[in-house]
């Protein structure tokens, strides 16, 4: 039996009670293990690489699921034991982005503000040996704001004969995952090109904050496990605010985009083509909630004629029916925010998940009202994006937006790089 969103055409997995025949680990010597793990965390040791899988868990054992969550964080603390036991001059810059997403976890499960969950998590990351705490909403500007321009093109682009809508958002890995390798060539025209906050930010770390120096997105932690060592680390931590990409040493503020659940792309997308294209002033969004509360629809209309059709879809029931109408040439919208989790990214994994795995709703509910009780801030009020365009892409519409911001998708091939999920 496989699982329905398995990318696999024969799965090796049996069932839910094969737990021991499907887990594959390496034993290592001791002499190894104790120069991995250092003095900082002891992790189990673990091979899994999921490189036809999509990490949905709909066929992940609960034993595979600790393994999975291990690995990430073993990569993690590898690279901070190693330069514990090095001069300085030769450690590797450990550089960490947060998403607002996570702050609510944080805030919730330690009783704090979010600013000072924000301040807590930062001042504990650095007490492991983290040289640089930095926050994805900068990222995130970039991500919406070059969506809201890729909208407008592909609407006077589209016809018949070129088909440019609806356009898809790319700001989900695990639904570019899922798009890449289960549904392939009719879909992926159809997804933005704009990176992910996620990626954004790599490059922004890579390319303007260390220029020549090899930094990377290597691994990705879930808010859970970073609480889990945290409660398992018995080092001293003073609170500390979160670094600025300019240096500068001022504490900014916990902001977020205007997204129920997300970095804000329908919503900000939405006013910006109603603005762009019809002359519309939208203030406020409407959210019209359809066959389930995870699959909403957004329509501006003149003169009794809806112009402009948006929809969030969330989960991986509303992104089959999604595709399953599109193929057919049924579907209405001009623009999709697609998130795989249901409820969107504070339903992530590693984040409001009960031990039994499934969602805890009432840490979820608390998540929800801390996260709409952050700022709002407009990707376009942003006075320090303004100045990367200019200082870091050498303007708005330039070659290099397109180079570093925008990035292409492959259909069905396996991916081998460093940042294919293993966790």
């Amino acid at each position: 039996m496989k699982c329905e969103h398995c990318t696999r055409k024969e799965c090796s997995k049996k069932s839910k009670t094969d737990d021991q025949e499907n887990v594959s680990t390496d034993v290592p010597s001791p002499a190894k293990e104790n120069e991995e793990k250092g003095e900082f965390h002891k992790l189990a040791d673990a091979k899994i690489f999921l490189s036809d899988c999509l990490a949905c868990d709909s066929c992940v054992t609960a034993e595979e699921g600790v393994q999975l969550s291990q690995q990430s964080a073993k990569d993690f603390f590898h690279v901070l034991n190693l330069n514990k036991r090095c001069d300085t001059s030769k450690h590797r810059v450990l550089v960490v982005s947060v998403c607002p997403q996570s702050l609510p976890y944080f805030a919730a499960k330690f009783n704090l503000s979010v600013t000072d969950a924000s301040r807590r998590l930062c001042g504990f990351l650095k007490s492991l040996g983290v040289h640089y705490v930095f926050d994805t909403t900068i990222a995130a500007d970039f991500s919406i704001l070059e969506s809201q321009k890729e909208f407008v093109r592909r609407y006077h682009q589209h016809s018949e004969e070129q088909r440019e809508l609806p356009m898809l958002t790319s700001a989900c890995p695990g639904w570019v995952r899922y798009a890449e390798r289960v549904l392939g060539r009719p879909i992926i025209p159809y997804l933005c090109t704009a990176k992910s906050p996620q990626q954004v930010m790599g490059s922004l770390v890579k390319d303007y904050f260390a220029r020549q120096q090899n930094l990377g997105t290597d691994c990705v932690l879930t808010s859970g496990e970073i609480a889990q060592i945290m409660e398992q680390s018995d080092l001293s931590v003073k609170d500390i605010a979160v670094d600025t990409l300019f240096g500068d040493m001022k504490e900014v503020a916990v902001q977020r985009h205007d997204g129920v659940s997300s970095d804000g792309h329908l919503a900000h997308v939405f006013r910006h083509a109603a603005k762009e294209l019809f002359g519309e002033h939208v203030e406020e969004i409407t959210y019209r909630a359809l066959r389930n509360r995870d699959f909403h629809e957004v329509t501006l209309e003149r003169n009794g004629e809806v112009v402009l059709r948006f929809a969030a879809a969330y989960g991986f029931r509303n992104i089959q029916n999604m595709v399953l109408k599109l193929k057919k040439g049924k579907f209405p919208y001009h623009f999709v925010e697609v998130l795989a989790c249901p409820r969107g990214c504070l339903n992530g994994r590693g984040q409001a998940q009960a031990e039994d795995g499934h969602t805890d709703r009432a840490l979820l509910q608390q998540m929800e009202g801390i996260y709409s009780g952050i700022p709002v801030r407009p990707p376009e009020s942003s006075a320090r994006v303004q100045q990367l365009y200019q200082e870091w892409l050498e303007g708005t519409e330039s070659p290099k937006v397109q180079e570093v911001l925008h990035t292409s998708y492959r259909s069905l091939e396996p991916c081998t790089d460093s940042l294919d999920i293993k966790w």
